[in-house]
């Protein structure tokens, strides 16, 4: 229905046209009620009705009565006749919720279509930290969806609501029409959100899951590759590890090795069998992943069980070759008692009835005490070990039959000892003088070298004088010095690794505490940063015995003929001891300064030390001395043996070192040198003379210089010059007092020249300078003192000479 305006009309109809859901198939124009305005509007749609979009039959209404022939009245709105009740902004507002809820809609379901592309076209990352970080902000956007459609879903229920049926009494059948179909819009709207909602829940939980259990598989792959690796790691260790040892504390050593190993692989595998189980639990909850799972679960199963089982098999091994060692030990330790028990058994004493009845006795006791070994069979001993026997156990085994020769020797010897006893101890005869080779001298009973701490070696004085003259003392006395010489090396290679460890316990107890923050606060101030004072090289030289030197003597336990030149193979390595040494008197001063220090009273404590730090800090000098009279042990039972040439010049050598090492330490005493005195050259000798001096000022006569008063004066010969010193002792008591040497000349051993020998006394000789510009008579406290510096003096200037000619040609 238009307006009777026709240029108004025209345009209202052209918009209905437009917008209208529907075709126009009637138009009808209620005229105006003025006699000019109806007149304007016929006139003017009857010019303006061909301009109309639209070809539609047009009816021309003179009053909102004549409507009512045409429309129901139900149909029209009050201002029209009709009864029709109609609000515009009701209708309006309803009109643009709906559309506003719909679009809403559409919207939600746009956003829920670009999210699951997004979640289905991702590339998943590589690395388990993007991994959860993705799920985390994927989760979070899901969740954040789920709000909006929720929100949405009580915006639409509020509006269904809103447009519940309605009451068909108080709106028109139009009306209620109209609203009816509102009502399902919505609500069909409701339903698709509904739909929509439901879809994505289910599409969400299907990659929630997959994204979690690509997660569970990453962590599950990486944990994988770490215990593998860890259990190739131990694989290879174990590889390393011989299952077999030389001696008793090489068996010891890598049956505690393997030991630790086995901790260690049994915690790895503990760990592997957790992920074994948390592998199982995947492969429970259906995993897409199930093969690899299981596949890796079955790899890790085997490798643990590979590992524990070589471990295994190695430990049993190394037990058994520790048994056979064992027992070849016991063996020649019963070989050695047997035949110390017969050595110190006093014959003279053995002549009468209850002499012999005592020896007897003796005898018959340590049989039974030993019958062990003294009865063994070497045929069961190779047949319980001879799974174990490996070419270098092979060689043992053959040493083993030499045991075997000595029980056999120790048997004949007690048998035949017993058949003498009883003899005597039967029948009372007139004793039979029996001759000995040398005076019989009272027995000497063994003396222990250590604590029970460390072992119960034992080394027999004099055994050889201890040998009774039965017959068969021509095969002890072939022992003997062999027994001897063992004795010494074990001393030896024990003392080692006593020294070793004692090393090792003032590093990690003391020095290394130092740094330890827990003890800074007892720490005095003057130690703070002067570990290097207080310990020297100690680190330097633990390392050269723990890493080389202790192996290589321990390789000497099979090859006692080597000993000597394990001393000479390292003779360069024991020049750190000098250095050690010549440190020695600084650390003593800040010993002195903070010996009572409660930092070192709770160390002490620690390592429950009877002795303090003090006695240990002497450990290397001590050692030092011991090599060489451990050496000398040796050369006396070494004679006419391999290797006693190396064995002569390695005690050279350690008393050498000795003597340099003294040397040095008088030499850092030196004061007033102005000069670096290390450009002299090596010490080689010095000590205390009395020293007469002349020079060509006027004519002097050598026993007029006699006459003079001498001076007491400390020489230091080095390579490149001969020092003059005056000793001063230093004022102090106990520790504090020192010796020190003050500077007073030096020679260039390049002017210096000897003459050998001076008229009145055989220990004095002459050493002058400079074509005589300078003569000094010196006096030595022996003849051999004075011999030994001009032997030492003369081969300098041999090298000077040897130096020139090569020179000059």
């Amino acid at each position: 229905m238009a307006e009777a305006n026709p240029p108004r009309g025209k345009m209202r109809c052209r918009r209905n046209a437009a917008s209208f859901p529907g075709n126009l198939h009637l138009v009808m124009v209620l005229r105006p009620t003025g006699f000019f305005q109806r007149t304007f509007t016929d006139i003017g749609f009857r010019f303006s009705q061909e301009d109309f979009l639209l070809k539609l039959p047009v009816v021309m209404l003179s009053s909102v009565s004549d409507l009512l022939t045409y429309i129901d009245e139900k149909q029209l709105t009050p201002e029209f006749g009709g009864t029709l009740e109609y609000c515009h902004s009701e209708w309006v507002i309803f009109r643009t919720a709906i559309e506003s809820f719909a679009l809403t809609v559409k919207e939600i379901a746009q956003m829920l279509q670009t999210f699951g592309m997004e979640l289905a076209e991702m590339e998943l990352p590589e690395d388990i930290y993007s991994i959860e970080r993705i799920l985390a902000l994927r989760t979070e956007k899901y969740y954040q969806l789920k709000e909006d459609i929720t929100t949405v879903t009580k915006e639409g229920n509020m509006l269904l609501c809103s447009l519940e049926e309605p009451d068909t009494d108080e709106l028109g059948e139009e009306q209620t029409q109209e609203r009816s179909g509102d009502w399902e819009t919505v609500n069909r709207l409701l339903a698709q959100l509904h739909e929509m909602e439901t879809a994505f829940d289910g599409f969400w939980e299907k990659h929630q899951l997959k994204m979690e259990q690509y997660l569970q598989l990453w962590k599950f792959e990486q944990h994988f590759q770490e215990l593998s690796k860890a259990i190739e790691f131990l694989m290879d260790q174990q590889r390393q590890l011989a299952d077999t040892g030389d001696n008793i504390a090489q068996a010891k050593q890598r049956l505690e090795e393997l030991g630790n190993l086995d901790k260690t692989a049994r915690d790895l595998t503990g760990k592997a069998q957790v992920m074994i189980l948390h592998g199982h639990q995947l492969a429970a909850n259906h995993h897409y992943a199930l093969n690899l799972i299981c596949q890796q679960c079955n790899e890790l199963r085997h490798h643990s069980d590979v590992l524990l089982e070589e471990i295994k098999r190695k430990h049993n091994h190394l037990q058994k070759t520790l048994d056979l060692l064992t027992s070849l030990q016991q063996a020649l330790e019963c070989c050695d008692e047997g035949a110390y028990l017969l050595a110190n058994q006093p014959m003279d004493k053995c002549q009468s009835r209850e002499g012999a009845q005592k020896a007897l006795q003796e005898i018959e006791k340590f049989l039974e005490s030993s019958s062990l070994y003294l009865n063994a069979d070497p045929q069961i001993l190779s047949s319980d070990f001879e799974l174990i026997l490996t070419p270098e156990l092979k060689v043992g085994y053959w040493k083993s039959n030499q045991i075997q020769i000595k029980l056999d020797n120790v048997r004949c010897m007690f048998k035949n000892r017993q058949a003498c006893f009883r003899k005597l101890a039967d029948k009372q005869v007139r004793p039979v003088q029996l001759v000995a080779p040398r005076p019989e001298n009272p027995p000497r009973s063994k003396s222990p070298l250590f604590s029970p701490k460390h072992g119960n070696i034992e080394v027999m004085h004099d055994y050889q004088e201890k040998r009774n003259s039965f017959q068969f003392s021509i095969s002890e006395s072939e022992d003997s010095l062999d027994i001897l010489k063992s004795h010494v090396i074990n001393e030896l290679i024990e003392t080692e690794r006593v020294y070793v460890e004692e090393l090792f316990t003032v590093l990690m107890g003391y020095r290394a505490e130092m740094d330890n923050p827990s003890m800074t606060f007892l720490l005095p101030p003057v130690l703070q940063n002067c570990k290097d004072v207080l310990f020297g090289n100690m680190p330097e030289i633990y390392d050269f015995h723990n890493k080389t030197f202790l192996h290589l003597l321990e390789s000497c336990l099979e090859t006692p003929e080597r000993v000597g030149y394990c001393f000479l193979e390292r003779r360069e390595d024991f020049q750190m001891y000098e250095k050690y040494c010549q440190n020695k008197p600084r650390s003593e001063s800040l010993w002195r300064q903070c010996a009572e220090s409660l930092f070192f009273q709770e160390c002490q404590r620690k390592l429950e030390h009877k002795l303090g730090l003090d006695s240990y800090l002497l450990k290397p000098v001590q050692r030092l001395t011991k090599y060489q009279l451990l050496l000398k042990e040796l050369l006396k039972y070494s004679t006419s043996c391999e290797g006693v040439e190396e064995l002569q010049e390695a005690l050279v050598a350690m008393l050498d070192l000795l003597k340099s090492v003294n040397d040095s330490m008088h030499q850092i005493s030196i004061t007033g040198y102005h000069g670096d005195i290390g450009e002299l050259g090596k010490v080689l000798m010095q000590g205390s003379f009395s020293v007469w001096t002349g020079h060509r000022k006027g004519p002097t006569k050598m026993k007029d210089l006699a006459r003079f008063k001498p001076m007491q004066r400390h020489l230091f010969l080095y390579e490149k010059a001969l020092v003059f010193c005056k000793k001063r002792e230093d004022h102090g008591d106990g520790y504090d007092k020192t010796s020190s040497y003050s500077f007073k000349n030096f020679l260039k051993m390049s002017a210096v020249g000897i003459t050998e020998n001076v008229k009145g006394d055989h220990r004095k000789f002459e050493i002058w300078y400079s074509g005589r510009e300078e003569v000094y008579v010196v006096q030595a406290q022996t003849v051999d003192l004075k011999m030994a510096w001009l032997n030492e003096i003369r081969k300098i200037l041999f090298k000077q000479q040897e130096l020139i000619k090569g020179t000059c040609f």
